[in-house]
């Protein structure tokens, strides 16, 4: 009799605590983590026990310095495509908002890109949730997901580009139910709904959303394929040559405005040491243009932005023709789509070596052999309504346009148009793999014609 009682002694304490915990998660569905428990000191990729629940983190650790902007004692810093996850699921559906405090680490100086991700597959798949955030600011500052989600979800926090990035208070305010809501697309076993009244609003994307042509890293040692990365455009950068070898970046109206053109060309201080930091004056009295990769036109939304674009690591050697008047053309057509309720993402480089200077004649170098004088340079644009989840939304009908131009003063006697290519053919005669993150199927359509749309 007694073990029998006490048996049911047990169970029936169980059943009460169950009862209370159901009730309090039904009526208190938030999930706050405030990273005051669990520690993490290195980078590596490992499994750590929150207040919240046990969440994976990858280059990221639970910080704690002077440096890390953090309320209370800790919070999370990530760096060079980390992530935090939520090893578990939150099931209650959400139909409020998600809260997440942010900052750049330290005394960086370089913005950060960043996005939240959800999975409702436990952690199989993951969909981007909104659009990607640029964390500029060096004190944290809160932003708000206001998205509907339904189903059992989790989490996941993910560093993109730039300096290192400090992650505190995340907050999760749930519906109080987790039943099905069938008027949002379905997510694997819950449904994950990542658009919003706001999704129409333009914002400035992760520029090198697209792929990595490449494959181009921060590992100093790979001096001609070094990856720059700034909130205004992504650079693969060629020690040998002085120039970039491509850059990215992307176009909505969210990066226009009335900020002057400063013409304020700059060496690229951020090189690392030992890098040949090339100047304006390399270029003086060559009959070359300093010709823009990324439009000084595409980021006048702030003077800061407008100077970055003058930084020489954005520079190449260009006919004053082809800068001034076909290349520039092309430049002007792209922002007039963005003015028509369209976001794009454009990469751009040269190939070859011997280009014409307002001088007369070919030259494959300038300043001594420092700068390579590129033969051809190209250009491709996706073109897409503005939206959320971007590279998701480009399909077998998404507009693709690709230019190849010569680096000569008579590009002129035809007009940009003239210059469409596929991107297959520049991928062939660059190496490059020009948009890598597109799921191959729809690459294989997009990439194997030229685009026949208008010009004007």
């Amino acid at each position: 009799m007694f073990k029998i009682f006490g048996r049911s002694v047990a169970f029936l304490l169980f059943l009460t605590i169950f009862s209370f915990q159901t009730s309090f998660a039904q009526n208190n569905p938030s999930l706050k983590e405030g990273l005051e428990v669990g520690t993490k000191p290195n980078y590596y990729h490992s499994a750590v026990n929150l207040s919240s629940g046990n969440w994976n983190f990858s280059n990221a650790i639970i910080a704690n310095s002077s440096l890390d902007k953090k309320n209370g004692k800790q919070s999370i810093r990530l760096k060079s495509n980390g992530f935090v996850e939520m090893n578990f699921d939150y099931p209650f559906g959400i139909t409020k908002l998600i809260s997440i405090q942010h900052g750049i680490y330290g005394n960086d100086t370089s913005n950060v890109v960043w996005s939240l991700y959800c999975s409702a597959d436990k952690g199989q798949s993951w969909q981007q949730v909104g659009d990607s955030v640029i964390t500029s600011n060096s004190t944290l500052k809160s932003i708000t997901f206001i998205k509907t989600f339904s189903g059992s979800l989790r989490f996941q926090i993910r560093h993109l580009h730039g300096s290192k990035l400090n992650i505190d208070d995340i907050v999760i305010s749930g519906s109080g139910n987790n039943t099905r809501n069938n008027s949002v697309s379905t997510f694997g076993s819950g449904t994950c709904n990542c658009s919003s009244s706001t999704d129409t609003i333009p914002t400035r994307d992760d520029n090198l959303a697209m792929g990595n042509p490449s494959n181009a890293t921060t590992n100093t040692t790979d001096s001609n394929n070094y990856l720059i990365s700034k909130s205004q455009y992504t650079v693969s950068y060629n020690n040998a040559y002085g120039v970039p070898n491509w850059s990215s970046w992307h176009l909505s109206s969210a990066w226009k405005g009335s900020a002057a053109r400063c013409d304020c060309f700059t060496s690229d201080a951020t090189l690392p040491t030992g890098y040949t930091k090339i100047v304006t004056g390399n270029y003086t009295n060559t009959g070359f243009d300093r010709g823009h990769l990324c439009p000084s036109e595409d980021r006048d939304s702030t003077a800061a932005d407008n100077k970055a674009t003058f930084i020489m690591t954005n520079i190449t050697p260009q006919s004053p023709v082809l800068n001034q008047q076909t290349w520039a053309s092309f430049e002007t057509y792209c922002r007039k789509l963005m003015s028509q309720g369209n976001e794009l993402y454009i990469i751009a480089g040269g190939y070859g070596s011997g280009g014409e200077s307002s001088n007369g004649g070919d030259s494959t170098t300038i300043s001594k052999g420092k700068i390579r004088v590129y033969a051809r340079f190209w250009k491709v644009a996706i073109i897409l309504p503005v939206g959320t989840n971007d590279v998701n939304r480009v399909t077998n009908s998404t507009r693709v346009i690709a230019i190849d131009m010569p680096n000569k003063q008579n590009v002129n006697a035809n007009s940009w148009g003239y210059y469409r290519v596929s991107v297959d053919a520049i991928e062939a005669a660059t190496g490059y793999n020009l948009l890598s993150n597109v799921p191959t199927s729809i690459q294989n359509v997009i990439e194997a014609s030229a685009d026949t749309g208008p010009t004007n």
